[in-house]
């Protein structure tokens, strides 16, 4: 089963994504895959190659400059 993460805009790192795994998405990361970085600001939402976690920015969320 695949998992969607709701992120606000404020969630989104200074380049305008997340990494996975993520404390977001209540993951441990010393459990879990290697670290990935996920744009989530190009499209509003990213899906991770390791654990297919969804992370999509919330209806109506902006992130300036993308």
């Amino acid at each position: 089963m695949q998992k969607t993460v709701e992120l606000l805009a404020k969630d989104l790192n200074g380049h305008g994504g997340v990494y996975c795994p993520s404390p977001l998405a209540d993951m441990k990361i010393w459990n879990s895959h290697p670290k990935v970085f996920l744009d989530v600001a190009r499209t509003g939402h990213a899906k991770c190659p390791y654990c297919s976690t969804a992370y999509q920015l919330k209806a109506g969320e902006h992130v300036a400059a993308h």
